[in-house]
Order: structure tokens, then sequence, then C-alpha cells
């Protein structure tokens, strides 16, 4: 069977590059024949599994238009962005409606006036919607119950045609080489006594970063401190005596098996990897409902779920109640262990059942 797979621009420390190549790969090893339609800064060498079609485009809707220039009669066609027709799409944003929505509530309405007016999101927008609501998408898969109920009452687009499917780590992910946590709090310059909370991610507004900080030295325990992973404007935000910022980290396996607990109290995420890794580590998750990632842990066991970002009372409190050691130590087996459950090869698996469904369709 054919299967194009289309992603537009390139990272190489992008999650969704990382699952395209397994992807490919897993379809090669079943017998398929994958191309890739990408923009022209997806590199030759990165991708093995097949025929590379880079594409010149100006923005999302010059790029979707000349997917279906580009794209074979008859192969089936798996979307990772927003484009005017596919036989499955992978909804792993989130829907950037619903997301523009929720920002709303966060911001002065100046922002919000001027980013409607922005001609990249009225692209998207538009484009979200021809998949939705114009039958643009034959089949979608979302990484969340969260993002599969926004697309069907944002759009009314029918449930049977949604496939949730979780994110998954990549195997090697839980054949970590042994590592002694106490070397690694020293080497953080943490102290036995320190509890240390770790911040995770870039787009520092979008996940919360301002509410953790709040959150954080609002509580009165004189060794709690706030470790800050990623990319960001530094100058916006407080850094004192309880907030460390790191900035980027290229050991991300030594900081998470230093740490007692993770934090993102974010405004939208539709599944956060960063949150899966923490756990995978043994760490409490402290998070929003706004989170996909939210749904797979059981509060007071995995950690703890608080409904609105911007709730710090609600946030400080339930970051007090895994301040205790012993509660800690307990959660620790039952997080790596649901942690586990999540891989990338599980997730793949599933994907290729939905492919082959579709291509048994066309």
């Amino acid at each position: 069977m054919k299967i194009g797979l289309v992603r537009r621009g390139f990272s190489h420390t992008g999650g969704a590059e990382s699952y395209l190549k397994r992807l490919g790969r897993a379809l090669l090893d079943r017998g398929h024949q994958p191309t890739l339609y990408s923009t022209t800064d997806w590199p030759q060498a990165e991708w093995q599994y097949g025929k590379l079609v880079r594409i010149r485009a100006s923005g999302p809707l010059d790029f979707a238009k000349a997917i279906q220039a580009f794209r074979h009669p008859d192969e089936t066609l798996y979307s990772l962005e927003r484009i005017l027709e596919c036989d499955c799409y992978r909804a792993g944003d989130g829907v950037h409606k619903c997301w523009l929505e929720r920002r709303v509530a966060h911001e002065p309405g100046w922002r919000a006036f001027f980013r409607f007016l922005n001609r990249k999101h009225g692209e998207v927008l538009e484009l979200e919607r021809n998949m939705f609501e114009h039958g643009g998408a034959r089949h979608v898969i979302a990484n969340s119950r969260m993002v599969r109920n926004e697309i069907m009452n944002a759009f009314g687009y029918p449930g049977e045609k949604i496939t949730v499917i979780y994110n998954g780590l990549p195997e090697t992910h839980f054949k970590k080489k042994p590592q002694s946590r106490t070397e690694m709090r020293h080497h953080w310059g943490l102290r036995d006594k320190d509890v240390a909370i770790l911040f995770a991610g870039s787009g520092w507004d979008r996940k919360g970063l301002k509410f953790a900080i709040q959150a954080v030295e609002g509580i009165s325990h004189p060794s709690v401190h706030l470790l800050v992973a990623g990319k960001g404007k530094k100058q916006a935000y407080s850094s004192s005596r309880k907030v460390r910022l790191l900035g980027p980290v290229a050991d991300m396996q030594s900081l998470l098996a230093a740490m007692d607990l993770f934090v993102l109290p974010t405004l939208y995420d539709p599944f956060s990897n960063a949150c899966l890794e923490a756990l995978s580590y043994g760490l409490p998750v402290v998070t929003t409902a706004a989170n996909g990632f939210a749904e797979i842990i059981e509060p007071d066991v995995h950690g703890t779920v608080i409904e609105r970002a911007d709730n710090i009372a609600a946030l400080s409190h339930a970051l007090e109640q895994w301040l205790e050691p012993q509660r800690r130590l307990c959660a620790r087996e039952q997080c790596t262990e649901l942690a586990r459950r999540y891989t990338m090869k599980s997730n793949v698996e599933q994907t290729l059942r939905v492919l082959e469904d579709a291509g048994s369709k066309n």
C-alpha cells in the first residue's frame, strides 16, 4: 500500500520528526511504500524510509494546496498538518480554535485582537474548519480524549471517526543507564533536604511558568526549589532563591533523576510528553485538566490535577501535598509502572491498524 505522510517543517529535536521516522520504518517492515511530503528544511539524510518530496511553501495554506498537487492519487494520505484533504489526520497539536479561546482568558484584549488578525492564525483556522466541518479529514487520530471531545464539540465532527491513541516513549527510554540519584542531585547543586520541583519545556506562557513560580514562592517550606529547563524570555520571569532558570538542558536524564516532583500548570496541552517522561522517572506530576496527559493518571497516586492554571492557591496546595518524602517514595514505583504502559511501539502499532483500515476503504 502506498502511504503518504505529511509534516511541514523540521526540527532535530522534534517529537513529531522522531515519531514519523519510527512510523516510516514500521511501514517499510510491513511491506508498505511510504512517501514523506515536507518542506525544504527537511534534510534528505533524515529520511531513509522511502521517497522524500520537499515543497517550497510560504505558509500553511500554500503548503496545503501544494500537497494536493504533489500527492499520488492511489496513496493513503496521513497528515500531521492541517491540510485540504487526507484519509487520516493526526491532531497531535490539538485544536487551534480551542487553544486561542483558552488563551484569550489569560491575556490583554488588545493582544487577542491582533492575534486573530494574524494571517498565519487565520490560515490555520480556515484549514482546521475544512478538516472537521467540511470533511477534509476522513478519519482523525487524537492523542487524548480531551482533543477528541474538542473536535466533536467545536465542529460537530462524528465521534465514531476519531480514534484516541495516546503518545508513547521510545523503548530505549526504559533502558536507562543506572544513575546514582545522590550523585545526580549533587551535580545539580541540591542538598539532601531539598525538595526539587522541575518545570520543563519551551513556550513558557502557554505552559504556565508564571503560575508555577507564583505557587512555589508561596510555599513556606524553606528548602523547596523550582528548576526550570527550556528556552524562554528569562527577563519576563522572576528568578529568586527558590527559582533557578537553567536554560536548555542537554542531559535531561540526569536532571530528571535528581528531581522529586514535576509541575506543568499548562493553559493548553493536547498530551504533554514532558509529563510522561517525568512519570517514567517516578516523579509525581502536578498539572491541569487542560492537559490531555491528565487523563492517564490517578489523582493522589501518580500526581494531582487542578482545574485552572491560574488558581495559585490550588496549585500551591497541590505541590505542598507532595512535600512529604514518604508519600513521594510510595508513588515512585507506581509512576514508573504507569509510564511503561505508554510506549512508542504501542502507539505505532495502533496507528498502523488505523492506516491499513483507511487504505482498505480507498
